[in-house]
């Protein structure tokens, strides 16, 4: 005989590859209904993280959550870390963003009103444009360089992306050559 798993129990494993964190969308796709979420909310088993995202409380809290929380808020499955947060997340330059990027289909249109720290860019992605930092969806460097080229990232801190992705192995030499190409000519503009 067959033992059903919990709710909980399949939150969980979805959740354990999401630092912690579940869309309602995720839920329903395994069967728990929203009265389920909120009964779990209820009794602590969940928190409510964001509009249709929950997080388990006694998952371990990391410093990546926010990013992974980000990618999730947008209940968009293609969505993925990018722009200066992708540099910084791969640790290419001294990048600061003040915001989170995170880009989704160019079809998609995000109506959410608790989304002020996030910056919300909409194209569409190669797969191959995509990769995975810290178990989470993050364009590829060169994706990301070609991205803050056109959102104006200072010019010094393309440069050093570009060198930088080349030494710690995210860009290959042809790749390197072609964005720093790229970068002088929109300097030279």
């Amino acid at each position: 005989m067959t033992e059903k798993l919990l709710a909980r129990d399949e939150l969980w494993d979805t959740a354990a590859v999401q630092h912690g964190f579940v869309t309602a969308q995720q839920a329903a796709g395994l069967g728990v209904t929203k009265g389920a979420l909120q009964m779990m909310v209820h009794r602590g088993t969940l928190e409510r993280a964001a509009f249709g995202v929950y997080r388990f409380p006694q998952y371990p809290v990391g410093e990546h959550d926010q990013k992974m929380l980000a990618v999730l808020w947008t209940r968009a499955p293609e969505a993925a870390l990018s722009h200066e947060t992708a540099l910084d997340a791969y640790g290419l330059c001294d990048v600061n963003p003040n915001r989170i990027h995170v880009t989704v289909g160019s079809e998609r249109r995000l109506r959410r009103a608790d989304g002020d720290e996030y910056a919300v860019h909409y194209e569409d992605l190669d797969p191959k444009q995509v990769g995975w930092w810290q178990e989470i969806p993050t364009v590829t460097a060169k994706t990301a360089i070609g991205q803050c080229m056109e959102y104006d990232t200072p010019t010094y801190l393309l440069r050093q992306a570009i060198e930088q992705g080349y030494a710690q192995g995210y860009l290959k030499a042809t790749e390197r050559d072609e964005l720093s190409a790229a970068l002088e000519t929109r300097h030279g503009q």
